[in-house]
């Protein structure tokens, strides 16, 4: 039985923080999160030394996670240490260097949105969008490329109208943005949810609620034998989408 884990350490090089070690306190077993290796040939030259069985991963740990090893070997430890946590969209995007990538699928989000519920009523809709503009600015002016496309159902909700009127902010920030009708997506085998891909590496999946509410819960994908047909379903939805300055609704 796994009792309550101490966290010891993590880290990684560079941009991987996803790398830690845990220590069960009452068995001294250790639990390894790291990336799943993948790369046949270093399979093959491990089962030169021993069988890896179906139920076993191989997991990457960088060489910067020996202290932590050591660590959790001998039990030197602080009592009390915690993680990082989840990675926030901004510190995903703060590590992304070439380009960040948002497909929405869905015609409704978020049905409470102050700048929505004030469009409905005749207002402008505009509310302060800084805090992302921000980011965009920023990881585009250190040249991330931003694109973000839009599966959406025809006649459009009002959800999505709204939407299109407000993108122009988008587009000023830096995005790319591209609306696919989805007729148009039929025979493109698509995820099961939103999602945002980042350097075609990283993917976290976002979970929404049936009205569209966002749960605030997310996946996150980094196998790329799991990867690589995300990276393909967004490129295809890319190619046939239309521009967002092109784009008009009825």
């Amino acid at each position: 039985m796994v009792g309550s884990l101490d966290f010891v350490g993590g880290g990684g090089s560079g941009d991987e923080e996803c790398p830690a070690v845990h220590r069960d306190p009452l068995t001294g077993d250790f639990y390894l999160v790291g990336r799943r290796v993948t790369d046949t040939e270093i399979i093959d030259g491990l089962r030169d030394h021993l069988a890896v069985a179906a139920d076993e991963a191989v997991i990457w740990q960088p060489a910067d996670m020996a202290g932590a090893l050591a660590e959790a070997a001998a039990g030197t430890y602080e009592q009390g240490r915690q993680g990082p946590g989840e990675p926030t969209f901004a510190e995903l995007l703060a590590r992304t260097r070439r380009g960040a990538a948002h497909l929405e699928m869905r015609d409704t989000y978020e049905p409470g949105h102050p700048g929505f519920i004030d469009w409905l009523k005749g207002g402008s809709g505009r509310v302060d969008r800084t805090p992302w503009t921000s980011l965009v600015e920023g990881a585009t002016a250190r040249g991330v490329k931003m694109r973000r496309a839009r599966i959406v159902s025809e006649p459009p909700t009002d959800y999505i109208r709204w939407e299109h009127m407000i993108t122009d902010v988008n587009i000023a920030a830096g995005e790319d943005v591209r609306w696919l009708p989805r007729r148009q997506a039929s025979d493109l085998m698509l995820p099961h949810a939103d999602f945002w891909m980042f350097d075609h590496r990283i993917v976290r999946f976002h979970y929404n609620a049936g009205d569209g509410t966002s749960l605030k819960e997310y996946e996150f994908v980094s196998d790329p034998r799991r990867v690589a047909p995300i990276v393909a379903a967004f490129e295809m939805v890319w190619e046939r989408a239309i521009p967002h300055e092109e784009y008009k609704l009825d």
